[in-house]
């Protein structure tokens, strides 16, 4: 299968919300975008493999990052477009090096003390895809890289919300220990799924803090830049809607599995897409 054909692929059978965003893209940059997500998906499956042990895991991901810089024999297959997209766009090897090492931390780490740990993850496996995205999009305002930051944080905060218990059930505690703390809600809490009023202001207190990155976003978008973030606006449309319908459901995510149906995200597209065209 030619690289491009596997990428569109990948991307399709992800059914994701950033793979639906691709939707206002066209010619190379979406045939560009598609392969960058692709590469997102992979190094991003490895880590979630449970049919892989930790050491093997470390070795893929740690070839990963050699195939960034230098061709080899044993490459992963789409390390060669990936090299090409750095000669395409100012796309620097550390900006994929950093995505590579958020996943790590899936592999190495289970709990985080402090939001501030939390943060800096949300940076790498977000933020960091945010920020190679956007120059794939085009833009003109350096600012563009701080909305790149801040919305790659709130769609993180996001589905740290929504996938409370999907992460549970793999051993993974997103949730600061600190936060858990700070509501007197134990991380045995956690695993025995006690819904009580303790886990509800937690959660309002983690959605308050991803409402304030969606809210910086929007502060921090460039005028003249909003045509060519419609993809990344379309991805803002999408999670502050489905964190809205979290929050109107008052958290029940230990009983409920959150997403938007074809005909609420279809109108999110369409709205964006009506502001520019």
């Amino acid at each position: 299968m030619k690289t491009r054909d596997a990428a569109d692929e990948i991307t399709r059978a992800s059914k994701s919300n950033l793979a639906l965003a691709f939707i206002s893209m066209s010619g190379k940059r979406r045939r560009d975008i598609t392969t960058f997500y692709a590469f997102c998906r992979v190094i991003d499956d490895i880590a979630d493999d449970p049919a892989r042990d930790a050491a093997s895991k470390r070795r893929e991901l740690a070839n990963w990052r050699l195939s960034l810089r230098d061709k080899s024999a044993d490459e992963p297959a789409l390390a060669g477009a990936i090299r090409q997209l750095m000669s395409d766009y100012p796309i620097k090897p550390e900006m994929l090096e950093e995505i590579i090492t958020g996943v790590e931390m899936d592999v190495e780490v289970r709990r985080y003390a402090t939001f501030e740990e939390l943060r800096i993850y949300c940076y790498r496996v977000a933020s960091a895809v945010g920020l190679v995205s956007i120059e794939i999009f085009g833009y003109k305002n350096p600012q563009c890289r701080d909305y790149a930051v801040q919305l790659g944080q709130a769609l993180q905060m996001t589905n740290i919300i929504r996938d409370v218990a999907v992460d549970l059930a793999a051993d993974r505690i997103y949730l600061p220990g600190e936060d858990l703390a700070r509501f007197n809600f134990s991380e045995a809490d956690l695993k025995e799924q006690n819904y009580d009023s303790r886990f509800i202001q937690l959660m309002k207190f983690e959605a308050g803090r991803a409402d304030g990155f969606f809210g910086e976003a929007a502060r921090l978008l460039p005028a003249e830049d909003r045509r060519s973030m419609i993809p990344a606006e379309i991805m803002r449309s999408v999670y502050q809607a489905l964190l809205r319908q979290i929050k109107l459901d008052n958290f029940r995510v230990f009983e409920r599995n959150y997403r938007l149906n074809k005909l609420e995200k279809a109108g999110r597209v369409i709205a964006q897409l009506l502001k520019y065209f």
